[in-house]
């Protein structure tokens, strides 16, 4: 059944989102091992089998009775330096990480949504292997916030601080599957809609503001980093959780071919409640039950969570702003899109405004940032990276604070930081000579002109500048350049 065919208003779609966002915080959740994946052998390994067990209403999920009956056996990868007795349900948590929760708040207060003053942590039984303890601790941290879009609000049902699961090594049909422990107990951000959204549009719109506004929190970047599920269900049909969008491309797709696969079923009077894994083609296939209430219960292990009015203020004096609104600012700065873009896309906006501090250039701060270091990196064949780690802010305060005392003139920036990145230490760098008269330069720029006619300004300007070795203001060359040019 192809998008035209599909009236979803008809069809008495509800669809939400479910975003999962890890959080920039040095240590784990409940514990203090850092924050930190790692790519190198494992120094220990443990195994176990997990079970399910009732929640709170004396029941047991079905979806957690669903994987105990596949009789699976996990072994866990595992480091000294990023894995603690917590980690391997042997120790009890440690009191809540407070840098997360801040961010947690700071993300609610974005979402417009009600903070919770008391709330209880609690267990959520997962026994797919993913927590060695065979639960994810969880907390409510506030609900009833909203997001704005074109067909009009989409509700914020619900927004709790978790911890997230160990990651996968290898599964599959073995009778073992493989986990490393490094990921699990980071902090996790979860944010679930209401089912308000009316179209695969929306449903990508909602998860778009949603990135942003996360992206403008202290959250971690790249792959791996942010999950998305989908629920949703059609007139008389069960709901069906979709997961497994790692690009939300592919979710106005997903949506359309589950509904239409969801309108078969319902005709047939075979719709199921599940939970179903998307595939690259945006089809899904079966993945286990969909879990019930059942699968919650409170930790006994800690005391319930008091979020005092002075910890929601604090989160309110240091509120990020909006990608939307920095772009506002950058904007009345006189920056180009480009510009804007760049500084966004590699998170300098803060360091550019330090910068800005010093000397009033916007054009030359963002270049200083953004544009000079990889020209010299190009130059002297070196990985970017290598270029900015000796580029620092306080060597790059230092250039520019010499360029506002009028010690260096602004064509000397790139030619001085040149030669900081090739091991000169930043204090002499700065000590410009300028051992060339004018005439001497208006000779070489003549002469380089009618011996190499036709360059482009820009040659010429690489040519004088290599000549004097940066010992004249670029400006000046320029300008004679153009006048013999004309």
């Amino acid at each position: 059944m192809s998008d035209e065919e599909l009236n979803y208003k008809e069809l008495g779609l509800k669809c939400g989102l479910e975003i999962h966002q890890q959080l920039n915080s040095d240590t784990k959740l409940f514990c203090r091992c850092p924050s930190v994946l790692r790519k190198d052998e494992p120094d220990f390994l443990i195994r176990r089998k997990l079970h399910a067990v009732a929640g709170e209403s004396g029941e047991v999920d079905v979806a957690a009775a669903y994987q105990t009956s596949l009789g699976k056996e996990f072994e866990y990868q595992c480091y000294h330096d990023v894995t603690c007795l917590v980690e391997l349900d042997e120790e009890p948590p440690r009191e809540i990480n407070r840098d997360a929760l801040k961010i947690a708040l700071q993300i609610s207060i974005l979402l417009n949504a009600k903070i919770i003053p008391l709330t209880q942590i609690m267990r959520k039984t997962v026994v797919d292997g993913s927590n060695t303890s065979g639960f994810q601790r969880t907390i409510l941290i506030a609900r009833d916030g909203w997001v704005e879009t074109e067909e009009g609000r989409v509700g914020i049902e619900t927004i709790c601080l978790e911890e997230d699961s160990a990651r996968i090594v290898s599964s599959g049909d073995s009778a073992t599957n493989v986990f490393k422990l490094d990921r699990l107990g980071i902090p996790l951000i979860e944010i679930a809609t209401k089912p308000d959204i009316k179209n695969p549009e929306q449903a990508k719109e909602v998860a778009l503001h949603l990135g942003e506004i996360l992206r403008s929190c202290n959250v971690r970047r790249g792959l791996g980093t942010i999950r998305q599920d989908v629920n949703l269900s059609v007139k008389n049909g069960e709901r069906i959780e979709l997961k497994g969008f790692q690009d939300i491309r592919n979710i106005e797709s997903a949506i359309e071919k589950e509904v239409g696969r969801q309108v078969g079923l319902v005709k047939n009077g075979k719709s199921v409640s599940e939970v179903r894994k998307v595939l690259s083609d945006g089809k899904s296939e079966f993945l286990r039950p969909m879990p019930s209430a059942a699968r919650m219960y409170p930790e006994t292990d800690l005391l319930i969570l008091k979020i005092s009015r002075d910890l929601i203020n604090d989160a309110k004096k240091t509120l990020p702003k909006l990608k939307g609104d920095v772009e506002k600012e950058l904007e009345k700065e006189g920056l180009s899109r480009e510009m804007i873009s760049l500084l966004l896309k590699q998170n300098k906006v803060e360091e550019f405004k330090e910068l800005l501090g010093v000397v009033k250039n916007p054009a030359l701060v963002a270049k200083v940032l953004l544009v000079f270091p990889k020209e010299i990196a190009k130059r002297e064949k070196m990985p970017l990276n290598e270029v900015e780690e000796k580029l620092t802010k306080d060597v790059l305060t230092h250039v520019l604070d010499n360029l506002k005392i009028k010690k260096i003139s602004e064509g000397d920036v790139k030619n001085v930081l040149e030669k900081i990145v090739k091991g000169e230490d930043y204090v002499k760098a700065v000590k410009v000579e300028k051992h060339a008269s004018l005439n001497e330069v208006e000779e070489k720029i003549m002469s380089f002109i009618k011996n190499k006619p036709g360059l482009s300004t820009n040659a010429y300007m690489g040519l004088v500048m290599k000549e004097f070795k940066g010992g004249v203001d670029g400006k000046v060359i320029m300008e004679i350049i153009k006048k013999y040019l004309k």
